[in-house]
Parts: structure tokens; C-alpha cells; sequence
């Protein structure tokens, strides 16, 4: 069955937090989610950009500075909503940076996985206890096809100090993404109230490719007609994974075309390696000594 904008349910009394919600994929999940009568917090780095999108949509959207390159901004953001919410229904974890030249975050991570996971994984754990009371509550975390893409936990050097790639670097983030998503729903569990989920876009036309090598980023540009998808579609498995009351802790969902690159919203699978028990556990551990942030699960 076709899951389409129409099928998202009353979001009436929900309140939800989406990051990188200024542009693209962001704005179109809080856009959608919004229009369905949820109180929509945008998480974003630019706040005059955020109150921008948000004078741009209906509804309740406020905006939160969060700059998820940085600890300090990423706990100073929680504490704010924390204060302003005292029960939250949707965390989606949906900002990100992509193929990205060599750099890292305040905090001295690769910033591809200090942006993508490590930020996400503490604004999560300060978070989650404002969730997990809240019956049908959701953490949804935004991967990609790029999860496949020359894709590893280099345990030995996940900040890439000893050589860099850009495509292997954003392959490691993505998959950071999914193997949190699993360990995190492991653990929520046994609390029967909160459910993690993951979702990716597939190929959506969006700013992300800016910082994409010359040789990737022209023939994306020539064939974005062809093989990409508008923002408002690439956005669908993100709300559905959020919204839809079908979904069960664990689901991935990603386009039903072919490749999982266009297309309607539906369950699919991700890569082997995401669903290896003791590298979601090793993560996890290594993502809260690096943060410092302990989950209440």
C-alpha cells in the first residue's frame, strides 16, 4: 500500500523536536508535522534561518539554537527544552553534513561523525527521559543509502587522524546512525513505552551534496532530474517511521522504488553489518565516553 502525506495521522497535543530543520528534509518532516497540528520545535544551528522556515509554515513551530558540533551547545540546547517541555513525543534526529573536506568538531571529532552521530547520541541521552514516559513516543534517526558506502567502524581511528576520505568518513556516520538505532531500541525495550526507529531518503535533491568532491557532485547535479526525488518525498520515510502507529521499535524505512532511491515510503533492510550485536554494544560505549552523556536505559 502507498503510504502517502495524506496518511499521517493527527498530531494534535504531540510535541516533536527536529534538528536540522531549516532546509531540506528537515523542513519538509516538521512542515508535515506541523500541518497535522503538532507543537514543532526546530533544532538549529542558524536561529535566523530557523525563524525563517518557521514563518514559513503553520502552526506551532518555535525554534532552539543547537549546534550539534559542539558538546557545550548540545547540553545547553537539552536544558532549554528540558525547561520548556516537560514531556516530549518525537526526537528526530534528522541534521547531518555530508562528504565533507577534513575538519572536526569543537570538540575535536571528525565532524562527519562528531555532526552526524556523536551530536545526535548526547542529545538524545539528555533528552530521553522526557520521553520515556510518554506512550507512543518516538527517537527516529536519519541514515542513508551511504550507510553501504565504504562503510566501517574503524574502531583503531574513528576520527580519522591517520588519513581521511571523504566518502568512507560519511559511510562510517550513517552507519553509526543505524547501530544506534538498534542498540538504543534493545534497550528501551523492557520500558514498553518508547520506540527508536531509523529512516533514509534515499536520493533527494538538497543541499547536502554541496561539499561532495568535483567528481561526484557534477554528475549528481546532471542526473538530479532523472534519479533524485523532491525533498517533500525524500522526507516521507522520516514522518511515516515518526508517525505512522503501525511502526515497531527497530523498523528502517527508506523509498520503495528500485535501489531504495525514489519512491513511496516502506519497510526495508540495512546493511549486515548494522545488525552485529557487538558492534552496536562497542559504539555505545565508546559514544558515551566520548560524550560523557549516560542514558537512562
Amino acid at each position: 500500500m502507498t503510504w502517502t502525506e495524506r496518511d499521517i495521522p493527527d498530531q494534535t497535543g504531540r510535541v516533536a523536536i527536529v534538528t536540522g530543520a531549516n532546509t531540506g528534509l528537515g523542513y519538509e518532516t516538521a512542515r508535515l508535522l506541523a500541518d497535522r497540528g503538532a507543537a514543532v520545535v526546530l533544532a538549529v544551528r542558524d536561529t535566523e534561518k530557523g525563524k525563517q522556515a518557521a514563518a514559513r509554515m503553520t502552526g506551532d513551530v518555535t525554534v532552539q539554537a543547537l549546534d550539534l558540533t559542539s558538546l557545550e551547545s548540545v547540553r545547553a540546547a537539552a536544558a532549554d527544552l528540558r525547561a520548556a517541555h516537560p514531556q516530549i513525543d518525537l526526537l528526530i534526529n534528522n541534521a547531518g553534513v555530508m562528504y565533507t573536506p577534513k575538519q572536526t568538531t569543537r570538540d575535536g571529532f571528525e565532524l562527519q561523525f562528531g555532526t552526524n552521530h556523536l551530536g545526535h547520541f548526547a542529545f538524545t541521552g539528555l533528552l530521553l527521559d522526557r520521553l520515556l514516559p510518554v506512550a507512543g513516543s518516538r527517537v527516529v534517526t536519519v541514515s542513508s543509502v551511504g550507510h553501504r558506502i565504504r562503510a566501517a567502524i574503524h574502531f583503531d581511528d574513528l576520527q580519522w587522524e591517520r588519513s581521511y576520505s571523504r566518502v568512507g568518513a560519511y559511510g562510517q556516520s550513517k552507519l553509526a546512525n543505524l547501530l544506534f538505532t538498534y542498540e538504543l531500541q534493545r534497550r528501551l525495550a523492557t520500558h514498553g513505552t518508547t520506540v527508536a526507529a531509523a529512516a533514509h531518503p534515499g536520493m533527494s535533491n538538497t543541499e547536502l551534496v554541496r561539499n561532495a568532491p568535483a567528481t561526484l557532485r557534477l554528475p549528481l547535479t546532471w542526473l538530479a532530474p532523472v534519479v533524485t526525488q523532491k525533498p517533500s518525498m525524500g522526507a516521507l520515510p522520516t514522518v511515516r517511521a515518526a508517525a505512522d502507529p503501525a511502526v515497531l521499535g527497530g523498523q528502517y524505512f527508506g523509498p520503495s522504488g528500485i535501489g531504495e532511491v525514489r519512491g513511496y515510503p516502506r519497510l526495508v533492510t540495512s546493511s549486515p553489518q548494522s545488525y552485529d550485536v557487538s558492534v552496536q554494544q562497542r559504539l555505545w560505549s565508546v559514544s558515551e565516553s566520548l560524550t560523557g552523556v549516560k542514558f537512562p536505559v
